[in-house]
């Protein structure tokens, strides 16, 4: 798949020149339809199957399961394994490669991500991507993914056998038998059955944590922000506030993951409002328990005993918890299974064929907008809405800056598509000659860096599906509206003013902005042919009186707008 899409006919960009009167300036002018700035040749009906992103070379830079290449090559891939590469290494090789491949060792930072000039995709093999700079990738238009559920049951499990373990000292008691001792007296444990487990974090790992506990007869309580009330009582989790969750616990166990809210959210203050003797663990990230007050609340006898699997830094530099008698740690065990790792390996390759064969996009971080066009009508749309933004682009004074783009949608099937079509139309309106410009990951992160206000909505009753563009630069409002009609964008009103027929915005466009009169076709035709250019459509405003804009479907670009000049007052010409 990746060799077919690689030299498909589809995915070459042909630049093209918009000229304006207003400031009697040229520039190239390049539209985008995807991150890969695939676009649609001109003038085909059919439905263009787009993939949103082209991947020709993967680096997978740690130990991921042996799956993970083997399926990426399947899907004619090329991959390269090369593991323990130093932070230069990985600056000086990573723009080779459109895709990379990591576990949780590799730092890719902002400094890695500014040297990744054809880097598309970042995918984590396992859960959450603490080591990649999504901030830095999402400005630059790289997608980054990671593997949700892979390592779900193996960390969950874990968690399990550290509560198990501090309720009975099992690692204790075996170091103890190891060191030629019998000492039943010193290890009594408790029973789970009938004791509180508190779970902080209610996602994949909280709850098969909490079915797995209450198999032993532990009530389950918990908190979660996101998760409703009524979802989490369906597995027998009782949500509450941290406030009222503290007090009740014998255990706590931490699923969240490591954000300013989470830092330091079991810490001097809230150990205080637990039991004495309150157990807890910690198999999600370093950090989320702060390890000072967890050693002063183990020290005191306020916490009994902790089960560590994650470190604020690692492997940990200083000792005191690790040491600690009533502390059972591992080396960040939590996905280390056989299991686990052909999950996160398998997920990690599928999710990126899935989307580079334009199927689905699966475990995105920063990309969201994205999972609703993996449909073929949605790449009408989406051509739709970034040829509308270049269009307006063109038509409007194109050097000065926008200081608002409202974007609204109507009909039923663009419900959930003001989104992905706002990105668009915001590709189309910033789009330049500059290299590493906006696609539908940045647009709106690169919107709002230059002050452009984007607006979307989405009006309910006003009939058919189309979309409405309105821009505004210097207190100046330039509106169009659009459609798809036979699996084709088209334009169907410009500046207030609707064509006589929709223009199909494929190919090569001249746009002209005259007042009507006999005269005017015959010396636009005219001027073309003069210029060896053939007029292959033309559409006429509905209105009569006044300037209006009109649209010429043109066999090439014209050599040199300026021909016009005498013929309209604003001319601008586009390639889609």
């Amino acid at each position: 798949m990746g060799a077919e899409l690689s030299s498909h006919p589809l995915l070459k960009v042909r630049p093209s020149l918009v000229y304006s009167f207003k400031t009697n300036e040229v520039e190239t002018f390049t539209p985008t339809y995807a991150p890969d700035k695939a676009v649609c040749a001109p003038h085909r009906r059919e439905t263009c199957k787009m993939a949103p992103v082209l991947i020709k070379r993967i680096l997978i830079s740690e130990s991921v399961d042996a799956c993970c290449k083997k399926i990426l090559q399947e899907n004619g891939i090329e991959v390269t394994e090369k593991q323990n590469m130093s932070k230069d290494e990985l600056i000086a090789d990573i723009k080779n490669y459109d895709g990379l491949v990591v576990r949780s060792a590799t730092k890719v930072t902002a400094e890695v991500i500014n040297a990744a000039s054809n880097l598309k995709i970042i995918g984590r093999a396992g859960t959450g991507v603490d080591n990649v700079d999504v901030e830095a990738a999402t400005k630059n238009g790289i997608i980054v993914m990671n593997t949700p559920s892979g390592n779900t049951i193996s960390a969950a499990e874990l968690t399990c056998a550290l509560i198990m373990s501090l309720s009975r000292h099992v690692p204790q008691a075996d170091m103890s038998m190891k060191a030629g001792r019998w000492d039943r007296k010193k290890f009594m444990g408790a029973e789970l059955y009938g004791k509180v487990l508190g779970i902080v974090g209610l996602g994949r790992i909280g709850k098969e944590v909490a079915s797995r506990m209450q198999s032993f007869g532990m009530r389950t309580i918990g908190y979660d922000p996101i998760t409703p009330v009524e979802v989490s009582a369906s597995w027998g989790v009782e949500q509450m506030s941290l406030e009222q969750l503290w007090p009740q616990c014998d255990y706590i166990t931490v699923h969240t993951p490591l954000m300013p809210s989470t830092t330091g959210l079991l810490n001097d203050e809230s150990f205080a409002k637990c039991k004495k003797g309150v157990k807890v663990v910690n198999c999600a990230r370093g950090g989320i328990i702060d390890e000072a007050a967890l050693l002063r609340a183990l020290e005191s006898g306020q916490c009994g005993g902790a089960g560590l699997d994650v470190f604020v830094e690692e492997p940990p530099k200083e000792r005191a918890l690790v040491n600690h008698p009533n502390v059972v740690s591992c080396p960040h065990l939590g996905a280390s299974t056989k299991e686990a790792q052909a999950r996160c390996g398998q997920d990690i390759a599928l999710q990126m064929v899935d989307m580079v064969k334009g199927k689905a996009l699966v475990g995105a971080v920063n990309a969201q907008v994205l999972a609703s066009t993996f449909s073929p009508e949605s790449h009408q749309w989406i051509r739709l809405g970034e040829a509308m933004g270049a269009v307006l682009r063109a038509c409007t004074s194109s050097k000065q800056p926008y200081s608002q783009v409202q974007i609204t949608t109507t009909g039923d099937c663009l419900k959930k598509s003001t989104g992905f079509l706002s990105s668009a139309v915001v590709v189309g309106l910033l789009t330049d000659s500059s290299s590493g410009g906006p696609n539908l990951v940045n647009a709106l992160t690169l919107a709002k860096e230059t002050g452009l206000e984007v607006a979307m909505k989405h009006d309910d009753g006003a009939g058919g599906a189309a979309c409405v563009v309105e821009v505004c630069v210097n207190g100046t409002r330039s509106k169009a509206q659009g459609s798809v009609q036979a699996d084709a964008p088209v334009l169907e009103e410009l500046e207030g003013s609707p064509f006589r027929q929709p223009v199909p915005l494929a190919g090569h466009l001249l746009f002209f902005k005259a007042a009507a009169s006999p005269q005017l076709l015959p010396s636009i035709t005219g001027a073309l042919a003069a210029a060896g250019v053939e007029m292959e459509s033309f559409s006429a405003p509905t209105a009569r009186g006044g300037e209006q804009w009109y649209c010429v479907g043109i066999s090439s670009l014209m050599g040199d707008l300026g021909a016009l000049k005498a013929l309209v007052k604003e001319a601008a010409q586009i390639t889609v």
